[in-house]
């Protein structure tokens, strides 16, 4: 059984009123009725441009926005049908980075107070415990545990992505949604991101969602690639498949536009 399937999720959001009193303008399909599974352990890359559906779609998955129509399966459970309390209870084994290492961590805040939010929602631990579960952390994303008594704007935007991996890392999650956690890092950095991700995975057998508008990226990290244009996944195969033999003119656009994936 795979451990994520998603079944014909739609998300429609309205335009908003007319300008001229004609009542509503209408509704973007921002996610149209998408299927696929994301199997335990593996990477499963999304790609494409902005405003193409990929971080709505993640934020579907997790419940963070609600869908319009279809269904959600983690571990076999419904998410959607869960209540608020079975929900909360889910939450500690599906987890997100975000983009922007600079506007998700809360700047009054000192580091280990980030990491250990969501272990004082979720979990019942002394302050020796939880002071010991932040040090791991720290430790497990590359950063001194000098780090912990620090404020994030006193780190780059290496170092506070990898503040935010250890705080979505807290709670030991089977499943991470990464929405395009690169992109607002440059090349070099962006690299140190990814391959920390990998060995991560390695090491606590995560299973990703890798979203990106960057093919080179995913192609290095993902099991397989789903290609996502106008809300819909236009294609979805292994990595090889979709780098090597693409079927939809739109992936192979995205390959064309980044000439150094086709080798």
């Amino acid at each position: 059984m795979p451990l994520l399937e998603i079944r014909n999720l739609t998300k429609l959001f309205p335009l908003g009123e007319s300008a001229f009193g004609g009542g509503a303008k209408g509704e973007v399909r921002a996610v149209d009725d998408v299927s696929f599974d994301i199997e335990s352990g593996e990477t499963l890359g999304l790609v494409g441009e902005s405003g193409s559906g990929k971080s709505t779609l993640g934020r579907l998955i997790l419940r963070l926005i609600e869908p319009t129509s279809g269904s959600i399966s983690f571990e076999g459970r419904d998410l959607l049908g869960a209540s608020p309390s079975a929900m909360r209870r889910l939450r500690r084994d599906m987890q997100i980075i975000f983009q922007d290492p600079f506007g998700s961590l809360d700047p009054r805040m000192r580091v280990e107070d980030v990491i250990a939010e969501p272990l004082i929602i979720h979990e019942s631990m002394t302050a020796t415990a939880l002071r010991q579960r932040v040090q791991e952390l720290l430790r497990v994303v590359g950063l001194d545990d000098s780090a912990a008594r620090r404020f994030p704007h006193e780190f780059s935007g290496g170092q506070r992505q990898r503040i935010g991996i250890a705080r979505a890392l807290a709670l030991r999650p089977k499943f991470i949604v990464a929405d395009e956690p690169v992109s607002a890092l440059d090349v070099s950095v962006g690299a140190q991101i990814v391959n920390l991700m990998a060995q991560l995975q390695r090491e606590f057998g995560l299973t990703y969602l890798f979203i990106s508008h960057s093919m080179p990226v995913v192609r290095y990290l993902a099991t397989r690639i789903a290609v996502m244009y106008g809300g819909k996944i236009v294609e979805i195969g292994t990595t090889q498949q979709i780098t090597s033999q693409p079927r939809h003119s739109y992936t192979r656009s995205l390959l064309e536009a980044t000439p150094e994936v086709v080798a």
